[in-house]
C-alpha cells in the first residue's frame, strides 16, 4: 500500500528510471526519485538492494511506483532533529561550507545549516566571505546563538583565535612611533596594518603638516 517502506532489488534500467522487484512484483523507480540530485549513470544501481517508499500501488492497473528519495528525505529530517537536540551555545563543530553569500556563508554542522556572518569570520576586516572561504571547504566554527523556534543557528570563526585587540592598549601606547603598511585609502584617510588583524586609521588631517587634498597624493595602498 502507499506509504509503506519496503526493500527492493534493482533489475534493470528502464525508460525514465529503474525497474525494481518488490516481493516478486515488478515496480518502477522514476529517475527523479533515485536521489536528491540528477543521476547521470543509472546502470550503477542494477543488482543493488535498497530501501524505498511506495508512492503508488494500483492493483487494477498493475502499477507499482516507489521512491528512494522519499526515504532519504525522511532519514535526513531524523538526523536533523537529532542534531538540533545536541546543539548548545559555545560548542565547537567541524562543518562544511555549503553556500557563500555577500553577507556570509551557510555551513553544514552535521545536518544543521548555520549562518557564519562575514563579520564573524576574522578579527580583521573582510569585504567578502570568498576572500577566506570556498564552497566545500571544511572549517571549524563556534556556535554563538541558537533559535529553536526559527530553526536558526549563528556561527563564528574568529572566536576560535585570540582577539588581538585584547592587548592593543598595552602594546601601542600613545606617542609610539612604528612602521605600518597602508592597506586601504579613502577620501577621509588611510587604513594601515599594525600587525595581522589589527588596523589603524590615519586621518587625512594627520598625513602631513600641510593641507592634503587627496590621500593618494601622500600614500598608496
Amino acid at each position: 500500500s502507499e506509504g509503506m517502506l519496503v526493500d527492493c532489488v534493482i533489475t534493470k534500467v528502464n525508460k525514465g528510471g529503474l525497474e525494481v522487484n518488490v516481493s516478486h512484483l515488478r515496480g518502477f523507480l522514476p529517475a527523479s526519485q533515485i536521489d536528491f540530485g540528477f543521476v547521470q549513470n543509472m546502470e550503477q544501481y542494477v543488482g543493488q538492494k535498497m530501501r524505498v517508499k511506495i508512492t503508488e500501488a494500483n492493483q487494477s492497473k498493475r502499477n507499482l511506483v516507489v521512491s528512494r528519495r522519499a526515504v532519504l528525505e525522511e532519514e535526513k529530517q531524523e538526523k536533523k532533529q537529532q542534531a538540533w537536540g545536541q546543539l548548545a551555545v559555545g560548542q565547537t563543530h567541524s562543518g562544511v561550507v555549503k553556500t557563500i553569500k555577500d553577507y556570509g556563508a551557510f555551513v553544514d554542522i552535521g545536518g544543521v545549516d548555520g549562518l557564519l556572518h562575514v563579520g564573524e569570520l576574522s578579527w580583521s576586516r573582510i569585504n567578502h566571505p570568498k576572500e577566506v572561504l570556498q564552497e566545500g571547504q571544511r572549517i571549524e566554527v563556534k556556535i554563538l546563538s541558537i533559535d529553536q523556534d526559527k530553526q536558526k543557528v549563528s556561527l563564528g570563526m574568529r572566536q576560535l583565535s585570540r582577539n588581538p585587540w585584547d592587548t592593543i592598549a598595552e602594546k601601542y601606547l600613545p606617542g609610539t612611533v612604528l612602521k605600518a603598511k597602508v592597506t586601504k585609502t579613502t577620501d577621509f584617510g588611510a587604513f594601515v596594518e599594525l600587525e595581522p588583524n589589527v588596523e589603524g586609521l590615519v586621518h587625512i588631517s594627520e598625513l602631513e603638516h600641510r593641507r592634503v587634498m587627496r590621500v593618494t597624493d601622500v600614500v598608496q595602498a
